[in-house]
């Protein structure tokens, strides 16, 4: 098994993870829809990361980096329309466990430089989107 090969075994974990999410989508009410959107872009800018690493095509950081600003701001404009954000301990926990459990080595194999304020970028964009986009505003409904 080459390294190649582990960064995208490690890839897998978050797709795997994505199942359950995508369920949570198709059949949950709004709010449960809500916190899948949130959940998938934060796992999908993971699986680009490893995936970027194991293919060896920086491309995929780049995907990432759209993904990483997208997705949280996609969740905003959706709970706008839904008038809620709901709380999510799970968001907030996959963010501040899984980023740094994948950033971090990710940083150490590719070592100093661009590519790792890059990465370190996408890991800081990811945590923060997931802690906002992932905590209740106000009393139940979103500040305008």
């Amino acid at each position: 098994m080459s390294t190649s090969d582990g960064w995208l075994a490690a890839a897998l974990v978050p797709l795997l993870a994505l199942v359950p999410v995508l369920w949570r989508i198709a059949y949950g009410s709004p709010k449960d829809r809500l916190i899948g959107q949130n959940l998938t872009s934060l796992l999908a800018g993971l699986a680009l990361l490893l995936a970027a690493r194991g293919f060896h095509r920086t491309s995929y950081t780049d995907v990432a980096l759209v993904v990483s600003v997208l997705g949280p701001t996609g969740t905003l404009i959706y709970a706008r329309f839904l008038g809620v954000l709901p709380d999510s301990r799970l968001v907030r926990w996959t963010a501040l466990v899984g980023v740094p459990v994948t950033v971090l080595p990710l940083c150490v194999a590719t070592g100093p430089g661009r590519a790792m304020a890059k990465l370190l970028l996408i890991g800081a964009l990811l945590i923060a989107g997931s802690v906002v986009t992932g905590a209740r505003s106000g009393k139940g409904g979103i500040t305008t």
